[in-house]
């Protein structure tokens, strides 16, 4: 037996559903972004309060922080810098979650076109934080 079509208020309330997870989800990443960065500023004043930058001589960062199992690692550890350079990274995340997600709305909504332009999004935002080229 064929199913019934889907009245146009089931599918307003569908696509209203989606739009509501996908806010929800960016206020959750920010709000946890804020709470990881200002944790994470906590952590790290009290000790780089006595520190003198030389400002003559450039430093770069340390190796540990140049890559994100290194940040990760060094936050685990307590490291307040670390524990901010996460929060960073979590907000760089946020985006990528958007795009992710609505692939898959795309897909509920079998509205293939759209799959794919999203598809396209999201390979630019993975290709350019992969460094580009």
């Amino acid at each position: 037996m064929a199913q019934p079509e889907k009245s146009d208020s089931t599918q307003a309330r569908e696509y209203h559903v989606i739009e509501v997870f996908i806010g929800n989800l960016l206020r959750v990443c920010v709000i946890a972004t804020v709470a990881v960065v200002v944790f994470g500023a906590g952590v790290y004043m009290p000790s780089a309060y006595s520190l003198h930058p030389a400002y003559h001589k450039f430093m770069g960062e340390p190796a540990a922080f140049r890559s994100v199992g290194g940040i990760l690692g060094a936050a685990f550890t307590g490291d307040g810098k670390a524990i901010v350079q996460a929060g960073l990274l979590l907000l760089i995340l946020t985006p990528i979650l958007r795009v992710t997600v609505s692939v898959f709305a795309f897909l509920y909504e079998k509205d293939y076109l759209y799959v794919v332009l999203t598809l396209i999004v999201l390979g630019i935002l993975l290709f350019s934080l992969a460094g580009g080229a």
